[in-house]
């Protein structure tokens, strides 16, 4: 898989809904056979021993040319192939977990091979395709033309009560993956690692998960271990999942070792990738019937030096790069923070149940940046936006890299500052006062008004003992004016309001940084922002009803 659409457009396809389980005693019968290959010796040292040793040689391009049963499928065609339940990995030893594996089909042509590993013995046996593993009954597929060493193109973990019915992790496509947490409604992404995502003069390389191993869990857990090799022109790596399915989210504990093969100007640590399209400063652009439609709303920092940063997401009128320096981060995420049916009215995408991501890193990672790349999308069906830790260090062949880090799958993110919060960022027209229409005729010179929302730590305290609260803003460009520090007494919380006027005709885009101080001291996480000015010819307003324009 080597584009960014086609990645979106399979996993975005639905679940699965398997068949009725097989009784027990059939599908530990199923169980043994699953895991056919010859016994070999498992380690994790031995797993970082190969990828070093795999990057001092040429890469070799793994994928292969699909069969025409597989390679003409649609996503629906596709999603049809069903995995029989029965020979799922671990049925009949485990009541908690289970894998079942997904084909491979459209443009998923990377065979990814897949290995049982014994705890006790440290043994791994290769579980081999075969088409009675899988259920055709309503896919359109010539099973005919498989062949016998086809592999898969992922995997999905299943965990009780519904073993067999809603998948709450899934490897598919590349080094892409994803988890939920109790409601079971997938939505971002992460990849194992980015190399080149915007890199001036590279190509954009996928690296893929081309081998995993899976250690038995014990009986009752619902904790297991998977290990993963990585593979592309210019890195090799070794990783190990230690997967913590709990019932409010997914924890998942990574070790990651990376050996590159030659120089990278840009690596990615800990990526993830999301969608935003429109909703709250950007409402406007939500021509459908929903107010918002994204999977994250903001990009979280908490910077090494205990600084709190909400970075609102864009969908940008052009692609945008944006780099944030530090040195031994605490961790950043993709939060999805409005999680009210309300926010969305959405039936079928549910973007209020789909989770946050939180990165934790084990460690200190030194000096780097947290890379964030924004495209264009005119939709849902694309993830058009990426971050990543990206290390100050140039990246040379040869070298031995390690990252330790924590994913938390959640509604919330599992830390929060003790600060007050940005709630959330609002834009309209400006220029008149706030509470009054405009009148006859609109303000002779065009403003856009912009609303940060606080909530939480001291601000109520602050506000019942008339303790004043002070704003400090920047903005790259134009000039601030009629700005309000307003308490909200529905949200026990203050409204900033100012309006923005242009001091050009410039489009570059204006950053704006806003923290709240009172009695000397920062009492708020820092709100960036990035406002994308229109050109010349769109700072004009709506022409008022009645009116000849």
């Amino acid at each position: 898989m080597k584009r960014r659409t086609l990645l979106k457009s399979a996993v975005a396809l639905a679940a699965w809904y398997g068949l009725p389980s097989a009784p027990l005693f059939a599908a530990a019968r199923g169980n043994e056979r699953i895991a056919d290959g010859e016994a070999r010796p498992f380690s994790f040292e031995g797993l970082r021993e190969r990828a070093r040793q795999l990057a001092t040689a040429p890469y070799q391009d793994g994928a292969r040319r699909l069969p025409e049963t597989l390679a003409a499928l649609t996503p629906h065609q596709y999603n049809e192939i069903g995995y029989d339940p029965a020979h799922a990995l671990w049925r009949g030893q485990s009541d908690r977990l289970n894998v079942q594996f997904i084909h491979a089909g459209m443009a998923f042509d990377q065979p990814v091979r897949m290995y049982s590993v014994d705890p006790d013995s440290g043994q791994a046996r290769e579980i081999h395709f075969r088409p009675e593993l899988f259920d055709y009954a309503r896919a359109d597929v010539d099973v005919s033309q498989l062949g016998s060493d086809l592999g898969f193109a992922g995997f999905r973990v299943f965990k009780a009560p519904s073993l067999d019915e809603k998948d709450i992790i899934s490897f598919l496509g590349a080094s892409y993956f994803r988890a939920v947490d109790g409601s079971y409604q997938y939505g971002l992404s992460a990849r194992g690692a980015t190399v080149n995502t915007f890199a001036d003069g590279e190509r954009e390389e996928f690296p893929d998960f081309t081998h995993f191993w899976f250690e038995t869990p014990a009986p009752g857990a619902s904790r297991f271990t998977a290990f993963a090799l990585l593979d592309s022109p210019k890195l090799a790596g070794a990783y190990r999942f230690v997967i913590d399915c709990a019932d409010d989210g997914v924890v998942m504990d990574i070790d990651s070792h990376l050996f590159p093969r030659e120089a990278i100007t840009q690596l990615g640590i800990a990526p993830m990738t999301t969608m935003f399209s429109c909703g709250g400063h950007q409402r406007r652009q939500c021509r459908t019937l929903h107010p918002r439609v994204h999977d994250s709303d903001r990009l979280a920092l908490w910077r090494g030096n205990g600084e709190w940063v909400c970075r609102p997401l864009n969908n940008p009128p052009r692609i945008q790069f944006n780099t944030f320096g530090d040195q031994d981060p605490k961790g950043f995420g993709m939060l999805q923070t409005h999680r009210d049916f309300d926010d969305y009215e959405d039936v079928i995408g549910r973007y209020h149940d789909r989770p946050s991501l939180w990165v934790e890193p084990k460690g200190k990672w030194g000096a780097g940046e947290i890379q964030l790349l924004e495209l264009p999308t005119t939709g849902e069906t694309m993830d058009n936006v990426v971050a990543f830790w990206k290390p100050q260090q140039a990246i040379q062949g040869g070298e031995a890299l390690s990252f330790g880090y924590r994913l938390h799958w959640g509604a919330r993110a599992p830390v929060h500052t003790d600060l007050a919060r940005v709630r959330a960022t609002l834009s309209g027209m400006g220029g008149f006062p706030e509470g009054w229409a405009p009148g006859e005729h609109y303000p002779e010179v065009w403003a856009e008004r912009i609303a940060v929302d606080f909530v939480g730590g001291e601000l109520k305290a602050f506000y019942d003992g008339d303790i004043d609260v002070d704003t400090q803003l920047d903005t790259s460009a134009g000039q601030v004016k009629d700005l309000h520090v307003l308490w909200v007494k529905d949200l026990e919380g203050f409204r900033i309001l100012f309006d923005w006027y242009p001091d050009s005709d410039a489009t570059d885009p204006v950053n704006m940084r806003l923290t709240l101080s009172a009695r000397g001291k920062v009492i708020s996480e820092t709100w960036l922002f990035q406002y994308f000015p229109p050109p010349k010819e769109e700072r004009r307003f709506p022409p008022f009803p009645g009116s000849q324009a």
